[in-house]
């Protein structure tokens, strides 16, 4: 009776393991789906990005409490004879914590051009992986932190690891997404989980930091980060096969940012970003003196311009698939909203007025993030190599050029000059800065240098556009198109009724952003 019982058991367990290897046998079959794989990229990706920028904003809540509290606590302990130094550690304590912030975007800055070159050389998928283990580690010393030093060892880290994951990451998907509409659409839902992140981690980090402690807001990302690496070594598989070496060696950061187009692109998104970067440090000491606004206040300023951010990117993404030779015009219009948002934040009497002014500079952001994102890749596209690393490592360093400057020098420009002169020589960096972005206004008419693409194709598929255009063009000897849908061919392997060859096709088409 027991072996009958026995052998049922084992039966049913080898029947479930049946079952269970079937189930990961069409699992593994649709991730082969190409449409499938790049959806799941597009979450690994977004994933990132969201814990970078909630990493980055979550300690603004905790940090300096945590720190006032180790302070008031080394003063307890050494009360007697120490009354002088502990007045120079006071007078110093602002100083240390706009250091602290800015250090990540700092440490940002400098590993930037190198980690660009070799996000270029070895392909996004590996520098990925290592950006999301970084940023592991670094919250997990986060977690455990309890002095200064330690600290800003992880705020240190987590700028090494940004550099890795977001430049390779942002790379991925224009790499993945080819067509502009799609690489619009997935850049803009990559912005909205930045923009998420940035401004729901401020009310997530104090209030769990209010009831259950320091620890638990960085154990939840620290598990959300470990959960999206894993993810990203079982779908991408970057150990697995190294196709980078029929890639093509990419442009040299160097001569990217001698381009006076990506040069116009990356003065704008430093401009533009520079308005949050200084205010997220100064607005809530300015709060408290003019507005006598309480904490849940302060806390909450920046929630509310996540919705017309979102609202600026959708707004973004759809004009630029309808008109995409005005996507110029769409940032500079971003930037116009941004400088005159900033110049009516000192004018604010009240927390309700002061909503609208933040909604405006959050809502032009959307503008210029959106439609300038993309046009890096095309300008790529057309004037160098399609490989990416190192064009947004430049949109990485103009963002952190920002973010390094903003915890530092803003709250000096503020004590020196005022609040007011703040915003308005901002307000009016942006206005002025705008219509630099005429220079883009032909981009759309440009296309690629077709003397190196046909060389590349007489030796074979060696860039991503060369790729699909040898597909394209082999699809058609074959008799359907690259789509998969069936079309008559002659014997040259062109379309019934068009006597173009293919370098004739690539050559007469216009491509616009």
């Amino acid at each position: 009776m027991a072996t009958e019982e026995s052998g049922g058991l084992a039966q049913s367990a080898a029947v479930k393991l049946s079952e269970m290897g079937e189930r990961t046998k069409q699992l593994g079959t649709a991730m082969q789906d190409p449409e499938r794989q790049r959806r799941i990229i597009l979450v690994i990706v977004c994933v990132a990005l969201l814990l970078d920028n909630m990493l980055y904003m979550v300690i603004v809540p905790i940090v300096p409490d945590y720190l006032a509290r180790l302070e008031s606590e080394s003063e307890q302990a050494h009360v007697t004879g120490n009354s002088s130094s502990n007045i120079t550690q006071n007078e110093n304590f602002d100083l240390q914590i706009g250091v602290l912030f800015a250090s990540k975007a700092i440490l940002q800055l400098i590993v930037n051009p190198l980690t660009g070159t070799f996000i270029d050389r070895v392909g996004y998928d590996i520098p990925l992986l290592i950006g999301l283990s970084i940023m592991f580690v670094s919250t997990c010393i986060f977690t455990f932190a309890d002095n200064y030093a330690t600290l800003f060892v992880a705020r240190s880290l987590q700028g090494l690891g940004s550099a890795f994951a977001d430049t390779s990451g942002i790379a991925m998907i224009a790499d993945k997404f080819t067509e502009e509409s799609e690489r619009s659409r997935a850049l803009g839902i990559a912005l909205a989980f930045i923009s998420f992140g940035s401004l729901a981690a401020p009310p997530f980090g104090g209030v769990l930091y209010e009831f259950a402690g320091k620890r638990v807001p960085f154990l939840v990302l620290a598990c959300v980060c470990l959960a999206d690496g894993i993810l990203c070594l079982t779908v991408l598989k970057p150990f697995s096969s190294r196709t980078r070496e029929n890639m093509p060696v990419g442009t040299p950061i160097y001569k990217l940012m001698i381009d006076p187009y990506i040069a116009v692109v990356a003065g704008a998104l430093t401009t533009c970003n520079i308005p949050l970067a200084f205010l997220e440090p100064t607005i809530a000491n300015w709060m408290e003196e003019n507005m006598n606004s309480s904490q849940w206040e302060i806390g909450l300023t920046w929630l509310p311009a996540f919705f017309p951010h979102i609202l600026g990117v959708y707004i973004t993404v759809k004009l630029a698939a309808q008109y995409p030779h005005l996507q110029w015009f769409y940032g500079a219009l971003g930037m116009v909203i941004i400088g005159a948002s900033s110049c009516i934040v000192p004018a604010c009497k009240n927390f309700e007025q002061l909503i609208i002014p933040l909604c405006g500079i959050c809502f032009g952001i959307a503008l210029v993030d959106t439609a300038l994102l993309p046009t890096l890749a095309f300008l790529v596209d057309v004037r160098h190599v399609s490989v990416y690393g190192s064009v947004y490592a430049i949109a990485d360093i103009s963002y952190c050029v920002a973010y390094a400057l903003g915890p530092i020098v803003a709250g000096k420009i503020v004590h020196d000059l005022g609040f007011v002169q703040l915003n308005l020589g901002m307000g009016l960096a942006n206005v002025l800065y705008a219509p630099a972005l005429l220079l883009l206004r032909n981009v759309c008419l440009m296309k690629p240098s077709h003397s190196e693409r046909n060389m590349l194709l007489e030796e074979g598929a060696t860039g991503l556009y060369d790729t699909i255009r040898m597909e394209e063009r082999l699809g058609k000897k074959h008799g359907y198109s690259s789509s998969g849908n069936c079309v008559p061919v002659d014997e040259n392997g062109t379309f019934a009724g068009q006597s173009k060859t293919f370098s004739e096709e690539e050559t007469s088409e216009p491509e616009y952003i």
